[in-house]
This record gives C-alpha cells, structure tokens and sequence, in this order.
C-alpha cells in the first residue's frame, strides 16, 4: 500500500519557513525563491488539508496545528539526516551499532576498553550517546543500551556488568595540609543524586563522621572526580571510574570501601542475545568478558553471565 507522506521537498521547505516565521528568509536557506516555498506549502497545506500559516497581506503567521506539525517535521528531518550521515560513513563490508549509555560510565571505563573490541572486530563501529536515564528501547534507534539495573527495562533482556561499589578517594596533598586529619576533620564532597551516601558510608565502615550531610554537591561523578583530583575533598567514587588515577598515585584511598553495592550495571537488549545479529552478539560477548575481568580483580566470588548467553 503506498504511504500517505508528502514530498520531502515541502516538508523541508515547510520547516524552514517555520523556524524562521518568514518564506524570504526559508528561500535564502534553501536557495529557491520566495513564491517556491509559497507553492511548496500550499501543495503541503492541501495534501494535508490543514491550513499551517496564517496569511495577512505580506507576512505569514504559523498557526497552532502548524507550529504542533513543524516540531515533528523537525525531529523526523534530524534523525532521518543522522541515519543517512551514519550510513554514509560506514564501511562497505562493516557494520555499526548504536548504544545508549551513561557518560561517565563511557568516559571512564567503557571508552578506555572500545579499543580491544575494535582489535577484534575491526569493520564494527560503535556509536556511543548519553542517556541518564531509563527509556522504552524498542523503537528508540539504540541497539543496545549500557544501564544502572531499573524496574523500568521489565520486558528487556538484561545482563549484569559490574557492581557500583563506593570508595573514599582523595588528592594526596589533602591528607597532607591537614596533618594527621580523621575523614571526620576532612572537607566531603557529595553526589547530588546520591544525597545519603555519606550516611550509609559511616554506619557500614563504623567510621565516625559528626555530620555526614556537610560539603559541596556536584551532579555527576565525573565532576566528584576532578573535583577531587584538584584537592577539594575527598569523594565517595566506584573504584572502577578512579582505578587508573589510583594505580598512578594521583589519588589516593586510605579509607576501606563501602560494603553494600550501591548500584548495578546492566547490559540491556531488545530481546535474547542468541537471537541478536551478529555484531551485537560480538559486542555482548566481548562486553561482559570485559565486565568479567574487572569484576573479578575485585571479587574472587564473582561469577561470569556468558554462559547464560
């Protein structure tokens, strides 16, 4: 059956006369003339049957119906210009794959490893975006996404990766301006999201901290990091983000760590990874081989999902 979809020429011509409120100014982007666009949207108001801009004299008014239809025009012209791009830049025998995932999870431990799976599987390409949170993965154009564990992928396939499990860590000079300073008499650095960490921290070390609450408040754990790379204090962080600076001596962690697991990352597919194509399998197997090595330099105890596959 054929679709009901305009011309991609009116729709284009359509919301560049919307976002600029003028069709002089949408004929200079598009290097048409102004009766052009006039004639592209008046085949487009008729194939729709909806009248989408106002007109009074010389000006143009979009309407509310117009201003709804020039947002989603917008959105489909944008995907539809990256799925192009990408497919454009992708090698004739290779493959992609679109994943979805934390950021600092990507920067600090997924991005440092995509190296080995490209040693592996070198006509793959991993596109990485940010998602902070959980999102219905059908339909969202994302392969696979990289996750805390949530109730919210109920219906997905997930599999775990790696436990979150915190460690005070701070620059080597704060121990040193502050002479023999307990944890208590040093300056706390906070992640919003996680306001009680602190909290949780002293009642399951037995610590002492008189108010665990007290010191600055950053949004994400990258910025806890550099934060306590630059001496502010020192910061509750997965070691897995810090095994790096730990291992150079630029950060350091006298304290033990937390003992719950505070959250849990997952790799979340659409559906069972045996029936995935074949360049997401390569990434699933690769990626919790990878988890596996990780989590096992930190728990002897820990036991792999691949054999679940």
């Amino acid at each position: 059956m054929r679709r009901k979809i305009p011309s991609s020429s009116a729709l284009m011509a359509f919301e560049a006369a919307a976002r600029h409120g003028n069709f002089a100014r949408a004929a200079d982007e598009l290097a048409l003339t102004e009766g052009a666009i006039s004639r592209q949207i008046a085949r487009l108001e008729a194939f729709l049957g909806v009248i989408l801009f106002e007109r009074i004299g010389n000006r143009v008014r979009l309407l509310p119906n117009g201003e709804r239809y020039a947002a989603q025009v917008r959105e489909t012209l944008d995907r539809l210009e990256r799925d192009s791009q990408v497919l454009m830049g992708q090698p004739r025998d290779g493959a992609s794959l679109d994943i979805a995932t934390i950021p600092t999870f990507a920067t600090r431990w997924l991005i440092p490893r995509l190296g080995r799976f490209g040693e592996l599987h070198p006509n793959v390409t991993v596109h990485l975006a940010e998602r902070m949170e959980p999102f219905v993965l059908a339909g969202s154009g994302f392969d696979a996404a990289i996750h805390f564990d949530h109730p919210a992928w109920t219906g997905m396939r997930t599999h775990h990766l790696l436990n979150e499990v915190l460690l005070p860590v701070c620059h080597p000079t704060l121990l040193g301006r502050n002479g023999a300073a307990t944890l208590d008499d040093l300056p706390r650095l906070h992640r919003r999201q996680n306001p009680d960490a602190w909290q949780r921290y002293a009642r399951e070390t037995g610590i002492t901290l008189t108010n665990p609450a007290i010191g600055a408040r950053y949004d994400l754990h990258i910025m806890l990091i550099e934060a306590a790379l630059a001496g502010l204090g020192v910061a509750l962080i997965p070691r897995l983000y810090v095994e790096t600076e730990l291992a150079e001596g630029r950060l350091i962690a006298p304290w033990p760590n937390g003992d719950s697991i505070s959250k849990t990352f997952c790799l979340v597919l659409p559906e069972p990874v045996r029936l995935s194509p074949g360049p997401l399998l390569a990434f699933t197997e690769w990626l919790l081989s990878e988890a596996q090595t990780t989590e096992h330099a930190s728990d002897p105890h820990y036991t792999s999902t691949i054999s679940e596959l």
